[in-house]
């Protein structure tokens, strides 16, 4: 495969599914994800691990070809968010419940273990020549709303999900130059401690 302006340039070897994930803004708008497709993307969330077993998360899917619920979920999200995401083929609402189902005490794990099942979701994605893009720009009451999220759940972030479309689709000139720009991430001495924090791993 050719490296893709976008691909990690990793500095140690790593999965290729991982090199390749992005976030992109431009979507295909011609092209709808299929239902078996979907279900192998929350196939790989549901064996993300967390605390007690508890999983946690609750997957909302609004598609674009069930305009009501698309357009309302579209509709909860912050107006630069909504100029691009209105091309994706499918929104879907994350929620987390936050207390422990036994218990009933705090769940405080309940947001690390989403965000597990929300990332093997996204390297499955990858893996499946799909695109995920995540987004906290959004009012989460009316995402309560429009998805009927119950008072036991938290609404916590809305994705984005659909094939990679042309960046020249994207309404903002700053938008189409970020579509192009690699991708850059701290370097492994800057977050990984050998023993003790500050103390460089060599």
């Amino acid at each position: 495969m050719p490296h893709h302006p976008k691909h990690a340039s990793a500095e140690h070897e790593i999965l290729d599914v991982i090199r390749q994930r992005w976030s992109p803004r431009a979507f295909d708008a011609t092209r709808d994800v299929p239902r078996d497709e979907l279900l192998r993307l929350f196939e790989a969330a549901r064996w993300a691990p967390s605390a007690s077993n508890q999983q946690p998360w609750r997957f909302v899917i609004a598609e674009r070809r069930h305009a009501r619920a698309f357009d309302a979920l579209l509709e909860t999200l912050a107006r630069s968010n909504q100029a691009w995401a209105r091309q994706a083929p499918v929104l879907i609402l994350v929620a987390v419940s936050t207390t422990h189902a036994v218990t009933g005490e705090a769940n405080r794990h309940a947001w690390y273990d989403a965000g597990q099942a929300v990332g093997f979701l996204t390297l499955q994605a990858t893996a499946q020549g799909l695109a995920v893009r995540q987004m906290e720009g959004f009012d989460h009451e009316r995402a309560r709303e429009a998805c009927k999220v119950p008072p036991a759940f938290e609404p916590g972030v809305v994705i984005a999900l659909g094939y990679v479309g042309d960046p020249e689709s994207l309404a903002t000139e700053k938008h189409r130059l970020l579509e192009r720009e690699p991708r850059s991430r701290r370097p492994i001495t800057e977050f990984v401690f050998d023993g003790t924090w500050g103390v460089e791993l060599s």
